[in-house]
């Protein structure tokens, strides 16, 4: 009998990637090539809607000799397609690897035509039981936001490869040494160094132009502040953040270690004071950092999660 693929399967891939795209057909501009050997779509700021279809992060993926690692699978399998189809323009070397650098959803709802592609899926370890059980809830908020029918987006397969503390990995020629930063913007929060290019993927342990989220029940802010000194164990490497362009890990010391360190110390000293949530939140001056963008819709959540970081520490609750 004729087997069902008379053809190479790689070959049938590429006469799918070959065929022409209608430019009003991307979801994802195309990527930018930032070092030697990593490529990254630097997203804009806002939220996911129809009109972005999710896209406001930065995405991004490393080429080695042998293989391709992709940093971030996106906003759901549409995008994750979208990324597929940029990478064969620039290599036909096949995706061996996704990490996930976090559990929120535009990290890793596009997990899934990955693994179909034969890519490992790698996380942090504690990242892995919000991806479980939000998974599903994720992907019904997905179809909402993008206006899908109900059921168009399937929860996406969990990763097999789990990182507790580093893990590295050779895509010939350039590797990727994975570290787990604890629990910052989510818990189980992933950097990426790539020591060929001195550079660091940082995900969204790192927010440039743009002012950071403290989510409540996920995010942790003392947490966030030992992870930005895991960073500092890199000084004189480029950072390629979740939001933003990438550069030096000092121009983002104000925007990130600064403003986090303020939360805390003014929290903190509220809570000792006895100062009620709402006066706390009142006195907090966040005006260095209203120039940045979403800073209207961020900075009294924000102000709100970090007293209740304090005090819930500070009590026990």
């Amino acid at each position: 009998m004729k087997p069902a693929f008379s053809h190479p399967v790689w070959l049938l891939f590429a006469c799918l990637w070959l065929t022409p795209v209608a430019a009003e057909d991307w979801i994802l501009p195309k990527p930018t090539q930032i070092s030697e050997h990593v490529w990254a779509w630097i997203g804009p700021y806002g939220g996911p809607s129809k009109d972005n279809n999710g896209y406001r992060m930065n995405l991004a993926f490393v080429v080695g000799q042998d293989a391709v690692a992709v940093l971030d699978s996106g906003y759901g399998p549409a995008m994750a397609n979208d990324m597929l189809r940029h990478i064969r323009l620039i290599t036909e070397r096949p995706v061996r690897y996704v990490v996930n650098s976090n559990s929120q959803p535009h990290r890793f709802m596009g997990n899934g035509p990955f693994q179909a592609q034969g890519a490992t899926l790698v996380a942090g370890q504690e990242a892995l039981p919000r991806m479980q059980a939000s998974g599903d809830a994720f992907a019904r908020t997905i179809e909402t936001t993008l206006e899908l029918p109900d059921g168009s987006i399937a929860t996406p397969p969990a990763p097999e490869k789990l990182v507790e503390d580093k893990l590295t990995l050779d895509l010939g020629g350039v590797s990727l040494e994975i570290v787990a930063v604890g629990q910052a913007h989510t818990p189980g929060s992933l950097i990426v160094h790539v020591p060929q290019d001195n550079l660091v993927y940082a995900g969204d342990v790192l927010y440039r132009g743009r002012l950071l989220s403290l989510v409540s029940e996920v995010s942790d802010l003392e947490g966030w502040l030992q992870a930005w000194e895991r960073l500092e164990q890199y000084p004189d490497a480029r950072f390629l953040p979740g939001h933003g362009e990438a550069g030096p890990l000092s121009d983002f010391a104000h925007g990130n270690r600064d403003y986090l360190t303020a939360l805390l110390e003014h929290m903190q000293q509220a809570v000792d004071a006895g100062t009620d949530m709402q006066s706390a939140i009142n006195a907090f001056d966040s005006s260095s950092w209203q120039s940045l963008a979403d800073f209207e819709e961020l900075a009294g959540r924000n102000a709100h999660e970090a007293y209740r970081q304090r005090e819930a520490a500070a009590f026990g609750f």
